[in-house]
């Protein structure tokens, strides 16, 4: 017959014992509650491409790095702002140039509703009309918006070529309205150009493309940093006035404004939106993105890299995190780049 032997443990390690189970379980809600404290986060991504790239290394690192539920939602400058303004949702736009927002966007930054967390670019960002560079040298006299605005047979319009054609981008883009005040303010249509809508960002980017490399005048709206300034040497022309803020909050970003005055278009800070409500629950995760700001060479390399394999910004996200840690860690605590590597 088998004896049982009763073995006594000091107190110390029986209080031990009788608190394992509390502990196992406090460690198996742990990364629960933090999902939680994050919940679930929608970003938006405008339909560009450094907008794009921006949001799918949000989402990768949100979700990797801070337990988020997070997902990516699409939709333009104006609409998405607003949405942000008066629904709250998306959580975060991740792109937002100052020069864009909406008066609704303003106000509410204002009044708290929506919160600036950062800068997404360390050097900020430069919009405005563009020709081509070899349009320039050709042409001295063309210094200005307004000079341009003498030559509509240097930019033709494929489909009128009596006349010139004024690019002004995609409808629901912000720089979009402002490039169209500024068609109203030189006075375009008397100048014999056409305002001509290039339909999406693709149908923008080829009507510069399809242009230079035949030689072609273009002219109309662009930014940087992006990958298409990077292959095609373009300049951007000032406006020859000198930048009034007034008159840019009255009329030039204004799109019902019927007499907008030629205006120099500012420089622009580049910041990441979130509205209130998730920078109250997000805890380390919103402190992730008030340092996530990209160097701008970064971008345009990135961006490059993107437009050369085709790639998407999910793929452009990856590569970048793969190989770029010298850059992205600077944004996380080395536990958190620890959990980013090895969802790689």
């Amino acid at each position: 017959m088998k004896t049982t032997k009763t073995v006594a443990f000091p107190s110390s390690t029986r209080s031990l014992l009788a608190a394992t189970p509390l502990l196992l379980g406090l460690a198996c809600i742990a990364p629960t509650a933090l999902a939680a404290d994050c919940g679930a986060v929608t970003i938006a991504n405008m339909n560009w491409a450094s907008a794009e790239l921006l949001a799918e290394v949000d989402k990768f690192i949100l979700e990797n790095g801070y337990g988020c539920d997070a997902s990516i939602v699409l939709g333009d400058t104006v609409p998405t702002l607003t949405s942000m303004a008066e629904k709250g949702k998306p959580d975060v736009a991740p792109e937002s140039w100052t020069s864009l927002r909406p008066p609704v966007t303003v106000a509410n930054i204002g009044e708290g509703k929506l919160l600036i967390a950062g800068k997404a670019f360390s050097e900020g960002g430069v919009q405005g009309i563009y020709v081509p560079r070899f349009i320039v040298e050709q042409h001295p006299d063309i210094k200005t918006i307004a000079d341009a605005f003498k030559h509509p047979e240097l930019f033709p319009d494929p489909e009128d070529p009596g006349k010139g054609a004024w690019s002004s981008g995609q409808q629901g883009w912000g720089g979009t309205v402002i490039a169209s005040q500024y068609y109203k303010a030189y006075e375009g249509k008397k100048s014999g150009f056409n305002l001509v809508d290039t339909g999406s960002a693709a149908g923008h980017d080829g009507s510069l493309i399809h242009a230079y490399e035949r030689n072609k005048g273009w002219i109309g709206y662009y930014w940087g940093p992006t990958s298409l300034l990077g292959k095609y040497d373009m300049v951007r022309l000032p406006s020859g006035v000198p930048y009034d803020e007034a008159e840019w909050s009255r009329c030039n970003k204004v799109e019902k404004c019927a007499d907008p005055k030629p205006n120099e278009w500012p420089a622009d800070e580049v910041n990441t939106i979130v509205t209130k409500a998730f920078a109250d629950r997000a805890g380390p995760a919103y402190g992730y993105l008030s340092k996530r700001s990209w160097p701008n060479a970064e971008v345009s390399k990135m961006l490059a890299w993107m437009a050369d394999n085709q790639a998407t910004g999910a793929d452009g996200a990856k590569q970048f995190l793969k190989k770029r840690p010298e850059v992205w860690t600077q944004w996380v605590d080395g536990a958190t780049a620890e959990k980013i590597r090895a969802a790689l």
